[in-house]
């Protein structure tokens, strides 16, 4: 695709990403008030992390079009650091945790919507907020993904850092009930200890698979056209 539109379709993600995070933080809700405030919902982690994974990509954009031209060895090093950090955070947070959050939340929301998503809540959050929080973030990252090739880490690294997010999560989910005496979702008030840690251990399962998928798909999007590289990782994906 055309480098000018890839720019501007990634800046439009941006804004929308801040406006998004802007209303979300204007919010007059309750939960916002107590322990650990927005930083507890982990919609509101991923919504930071997408921006900010998404700011870099225009960043990179600026600084490749600033460099362009241009023969500074020190510059090309310093925008190929931003380059690896950017697949680094599509690899292991931006993918992962945004399809991990689409993913289960609309899961619960279709069994039974109060188990994470009260009706009570349709009283601060509008429709459209909603949407902006837990749908479109993946189709974004998938633009993204069929516009720009990222390398992905080693599987087995990539993996660890993954599982790390989750576990770190948790331990802050845990952390917050510790000291506030409420989870921080209502189906985790529902379930016995033991079916908690049941969940914990599925749903830190799930955010790997979501990584390995979005190898996969990274991997079938950019090496199945270029079939003189060695750089493909799943070469039964060819045709």
């Amino acid at each position: 695709m055309a480098l000018i539109p890839s720019q501007v379709l990634r800046v439009a993600i941006l804004l929308s990403y801040f406006s998004i995070l802007c209303h979300y933080k204007a919010l007059d809700m309750p939960a916002h008030q107590t322990y650990g405030g927005s930083w507890k919902f982990l919609t509101f982690i991923d919504l930071v992390i997408q921006a900010v994974f998404f700011g870099l990509c225009v960043l990179i954009d600026v600084s490749s079009l600033l460099t362009k031209g241009g023969d500074s060895r020190e510059q090309e090093r310093q925008l190929r650091k931003l380059i690896g950090l950017r697949d680094w955070m599509m690899a292991v947070l931006a993918f992962p945790v945004g399809a991990f959050v689409v993913f289960t939340f609309w899961s619960l929301y279709l069994y039974d919507r109060d188990l994470v998503y009260p009706r009570l809540l349709d009283n601060f959050i509008p429709q459209w907020l909603n949407h902006g929080m837990h749908t479109t973030v993946l189709p974004f990252i998938i633009i993204e993904m069929r516009t720009t090739h990222h390398r992905y880490p080693r599987r087995s690294l990539g993996l660890a850092a993954v599982c790390l997010f989750g576990i770190g999560y948790i331990l802050w989910t845990c952390w917050v009930h510790q000291v506030t005496g409420v989870w921080v979702y209502p189906v985790l008030e529902r379930i016995a200890p033991l079916a908690r840690v049941i969940f914990f251990s599925v749903m830190t399962l799930v955010i790997c698979i979501f990584y390995v998928l979005g190898e996969i798909l990274n991997s079938y999007i950019w090496d199945q056209p270029h079939t003189g590289q060695q750089v493909a990782l799943h070469p039964h994906h060819r045709e």
